[in-house]
């Protein structure tokens, strides 16, 4: 893949909507959540005219306390899985990402700097004063291996009337795992919207 990837929500828009785009503009994945799901069932397309799939993402439960987030391809095989940890990530964004058959954690990605997105997330609600904090309030969140290592990290951007994150590689990834760490990116990005 062709990095840094960049993320763009629309943040008008009734529905969710992501855009995944690579280094060169070229759309890498489209999503356009639907809305009032009991349980989340997000469709990943290859482009905005969602005529190809790219691959799902399922929640095991209604509830998305510690629910844990299944990643399939269009043939439906399983790339892997996502949980956020319940308890650990009330102050700080912490997910768990897993592979094909692994029932412990290959990556981990975590809020870097929680304060960012606790004033990100207080301040954006707030008229005019939410268009602007986009400008200087830059949330990053950090993927490391089990041992340590960082393989890739996702920085919210300055934008005006969207949102925009730029996912940087970090070190050396196999393509399966990569798709499993992106998917994972992308789901949280949808779930830390929608909590503020």
């Amino acid at each position: 893949m062709n990095y840094p990837l960049t993320f763009r929500f629309k943040l008008l828009a009734f529905s969710p909507q992501i855009y995944v785009e690579d280094a060169a503009g070229k759309t890498v994945c489209y999503v356009k959540q639907k809305l009032f799901r009991l349980r989340e069932n997000v469709e990943v397309h290859t482009d905005e005219t969602r005529q190809q799939m790219h691959s799902t993402i399922t929640a095991d439960r209604i509830i998305d306390w510690s629910a844990r987030y299944t990643f399939r391809d269009a043939s439906g095989n399983v790339i892997g899985s996502m949980g956020r940890r319940g308890m650990r990530s009330l102050w700080s964004a912490h997910y768990d990402v897993f592979g094909t058959s692994s029932t412990m954690p290959l990556f981990s990605i975590r809020e870097e700097n929680p304060m960012a997105k606790l004033l990100d997330g207080l301040l954006g609600g707030l008229p005019i004063i939410g268009l602007f904090t986009g400008l200087f309030l830059h949330p990053k969140y950090l993927a490391t291996r089990s041992n340590g290592t960082p393989v890739m990290r996702l920085t919210k951007e300055a934008a005006f009337f969207e949102g925009r994150f730029l996912l940087e590689r970090l070190g050396d990834i196999e393509e399966g795992e990569e798709m499993a760490i992106i998917l994972s990116y992308l789901m949280m990005n949808l779930l830390e919207r929608s909590r503020g």
